[in-house]
């Protein structure tokens, strides 16, 4: 029965997002502090991982091609389909979820144990409107963050392949424009958006239906990324099987 109150509590959140709009100059400014907080100061651990884990992608393939018979640019070729079909979209968005999600849900917890939230209802503002919705809307530019993913992912197993001597360029790049379908970046960036939504709602709503002092603050946290995870996790198998199958 918990699990169901859980889950509905979610959906009525989802709904009251949406009533009592805040003011349009307020809201503004709520959206770019929020695109700051989020989007702008992720990219640089997304940059660094996506690179690192490009390049391994890379190095792991080419020590598996042991066969003189299957072709080099191969190395390029799984290069570009482990970080499109999976690494960017997927992989990223779980390590966002550790630590975007955890942000989120602390940030809107703490202010559910200050009674700041509380504050907000008092002056006649929907706080969950006030909170929420600026994440939503912030985290609508998450696909940018992936794209970048995307770039740098592939940019590493390059730099990996030709300066590993593992391949050579030439060979790197007719891999990367092997069997291109461009329908893959669309599946990329459908997957993207879901987990944006995901990733901006779930978190807080742990955070803003938290009850107790501090100390819940931490277990809220933990399970918004456990929460999160498994969503991201489901929605990703859901979504394959609809759009590849």
């Amino acid at each position: 029965m918990k699990y169901l109150a859980d889950i509905g509590s979610y959906f009525m959140m989802w709904r009251a997002i949406f009533n009592r709009p805040t003011k349009r100059s307020v809201m503004r400014e709520l959206i770019f502090k929020e695109i700051d907080e989020l989007i702008i100061n992720s990219l640089g651990i997304v940059a660094f991982i996506s690179f690192f884990v490009g390049g391994v992608v890379a190095i792991q393939t080419a020590l598996n091609i042991d066969n003189p018979l299957i072709p080099v640019y191969l190395i390029g070729f799984a290069t570009r389909q482990s970080i499109i079909l999976e690494f960017a979209p997927t992989f990223i968005s779980i390590i966002m979820a550790g630590k975007m999600g955890s942000f989120i849900t602390s940030s809107i917890g703490s202010m559910r144990v200050t009674e700041q939230i509380d504050a907000l209802e008092v002056m006649g503002i929907n706080s969950l409107n006030y909170l929420v919705f600026p994440k939503i809307v912030a985290l609508l530019f998450y696909p940018f963050v992936i794209a970048i993913a995307m770039f740098l992912g592939i940019l590493g197993g390059w730099v990996a392949g030709v300066y590993g001597d593992f391949s050579s360029s030439e060979a790197f790049i007719q891999g990367l424009q092997e069997d291109f379908k461009p329908f893959h970046i669309f599946y990329a960036f459908v997957k993207t958006l879901v987990f944006a939504m995901i990733l901006a709602t779930v978190p807080s709503w742990q955070g803003y239906f938290m009850k107790g002092g501090a100390l819940e603050v931490g277990k809220a946290s933990t399970n918004s990324f456990v929460w999160t995870s498994v969503l991201i996790i489901l929605a990703n198998y859901i979504i394959t099987s609809l759009l590849l199958s």
